[in-house]
Order: C-alpha cells, then structure tokens, then sequence
C-alpha cells in the first residue's frame, strides 16, 4: 500500500476562472486553502438554518498530480493521464457543491487510481466534515478482507465500491468471486466494520448478488446506476425484475443516478420516467439515493447534465415523487445511511 496518504502536506492555492476551477489536485490530511472557507461556512450555515441534507452519493474525482497520485487502472494497463478528458478534483467539487447548496459528497474511488485510494482518504481527511469515502479493493485478492479492515479501520473509509460488470461474460477471469464461498470472509467483515457495499453490476449478475444477500441480511448495499439496465430497449421489464426482487432486503439501497447512460436519451429523460416510478413504488422512498458523477466541468467533458440539473431532475421533472421523498431521496436516506450530522 502507499505511504503517501501517511504524508503531510499542503493544499495549493485555488484559481477560480469564469466556470470551472483549475487547480493542483494536491491534497493532503493537514493543508487547507483559503478560498474554501467560506465554501465550508456557507454549507455549516445552511444546515443550521433549516438543517436539509442535500448528499449527492456518486461523486468521482481524481487528482492531476501524476507522481503523487499515478494512474493505475488495474483494467488497461496502458491506461494514462492523457486518455482523462477533463480535471475532476476536490476543489472542483467544493465549488459545484457550494453554488448549488449540496452539504455532502459520497467520493467513490475511480477506477483510473485502481487500488490505491490515497487520493480520496486524503480527500476525506481535509474535509470530514463534508466527505465520506468509498474505495477500490481487488475482489480477486485472497486477503481482499484483510485490505477492507485497512483501509476502513486505518484509514477512515465508510466502504467498499466493486465492479463486477467488469468481470460479465468471463472478462478478467470472470466473476465467480461474487457469491463464491470464500467471498463470506469479506462480507462478514464488512459487516464486524459496519462498512457499505457499492456495487457496479450488470443486471444479468444480480442473482449471484442476491445470493449474497440472503447469506449476509446484516451488510448494507448499494445498487449503482439502477443497475445499469438498458431501459432504451423494447421491453427493460425482464431485466428490471431481477433489480426489484431486491426490495424484499432491508438493508438494499438503489442508487437513481446515470440517467444519462442508461436511458441513452437526453436530459430530462421524460420518456423513461415511469421506470424510475416503478422502482420508486416497489422500493419506497426511503432506499433510494441520488448520485451524479463527476464535479463541475468535468459534466461537460463526459456529457452529463450540470449539477443543477441533476437537483432540479428529483425536485421539480419527475412529478411523482412528493415533497416528503424528495428530502428523503436527495438526503435524508444518505444522511441515515453513512451517519452524516
């Protein structure tokens, strides 16, 4: 594991253009800059105020400091900083959030930076307050349980992030670690460390998930992205029935997020409505969570709407979720769900 998470350095000075922020990406667990504290001020005096959770709980970014923090995509391994369209730091972040009132962020590990999650401990350590994190652990690693209680216990990470859609179809050796008996070990401390589980998953792996699921009722779980589903296809009700056998587990969790790539239409998807809807009442409420992707310009880069559309998505285009859910959805649930005050 690297030792530069261990270091103590300093935060660069943020330079602030028109619309996007250009920055170092240097973060360290003692440096803070300036410019960010009325950043912070400002969210610290919203929650006073009328004390609303805004968590956006699908939040990549990644840091532009080469050495510090190399590109290790355990996938392409000729993968570099070149092939990155767009800067994603946490600078970037705390200005997205801070214009558009999001209190907190749920970082996910990308997968750019592989196993090394220095650069989203560091994250999280500058800005507790604001942050939570989630890693990248190799699940084909026999000490894969031993790395959760590493990063988590040493290092402050509230869970865990795997891909198994990586791995459909037999691709990097295939995805028989998903339900295989020796996968308990990691689940089991998952659930001694009161982590969470993201999961990145086809819909045609979500069986061998359920099966985990019913052995380990006690570990909390995050479906991304809806699974993925293709709903521009004739009839996504085969594929989407295997998503919502998963209202039957208490401790399951859909993420509403990636409209973008799973509808394959523009925002505000209006066309696809009434498959969230059916998500929505099977699921109820109060586990379902909102997620975006990527800060400020870096929508742009990889086509997503802005982040005040993203919001305005929840409030105001899908008529059928009530005020109550609305703070629910874009909040509360997450606030609930990784102990945010």
């Amino acid at each position: 594991m690297s030792k530069k998470i261990l270091s103590d350095s300093r935060i660069s000075r943020r330079q602030f253009g028109k619309s996007m922020v250009k920055s170092t990406g240097i973060l360290g667990s003692a440096g803070v800059a300036l410019p960010f504290f009325s950043c912070i001020a400002k969210k610290e005096k919203l929650l006073k105020e009328d004390q609303k959770f805004v968590v956006d709980t699908h939040m990549h970014v990644w840091a532009n400091d080469q050495k510090r923090y190399p590109v290790l995509h355990p996938y392409k391994p000729k993968f570099s900083y070149d092939d990155i369209p767009s800067e994603a730091t946490t600078e970037m972040l705390l200005a997205d959030m801070d214009q558009n009132g999001v209190t907190h962020s749920i970082l996910i590990q990308v997968i750019s930076h592989g196993w090394d999650n220095s650069y989203v401990v560091d994250s999280i350590r500058s800005y507790p307050d604001h942050f939570r994190g989630h890693g990248l652990i190799d699940p084909t690693d026999p000490q894969v349980a031993k790395k959760l209680e590493y990063w988590v216990k040493e290092h402050g990470l509230s869970g865990m992030r795997f891909s198994p859609i990586y791995y459909v179809n037999g691709n990097n050796g295939g995805d028989a670690w998903l339900n295989d008996t020796y996968t308990d070990k990691l689940w089991k401390t998952a659930e001694k460390l009161d982590t969470v589980f993201n999961f990145y998953i086809s819909t045609q792996q979500l069986p061998k998930l359920e099966e985990m699921v019913r052995r380990h009722p006690d570990v909390k779980i995050c479906i991304d992205h809806l699974s993925q589903i293709d709903l521009s296809v004739a009839d996504p009700m085969p594929e989407l029935k295997k998503l919502l056998a998963f209202s039957n587990y208490p401790n399951v969790w859909v993420k509403v997020s990636e409209l973008t790539s799973v509808s394959k239409a523009p925002y505000p998807f209006y066309k696809f409505h009434h498959w969230v809807k059916t998500v929505y009442e099977q699921f109820g409420p109060d586990r379902l969570l909102w997620g975006t992707g990527y800060p400020g310009s870096a929508r742009s880069a990889y086509n997503r709407p802005m982040l005040s559309q993203e919001l305005s998505l929840i409030r105001e285009k899908m008529k059928f979720v009530t005020q109550e859910d609305v703070e629910k959805i874009l909040g509360l649930n997450a606030a609930k769900l990784w102990k945010l005050s």
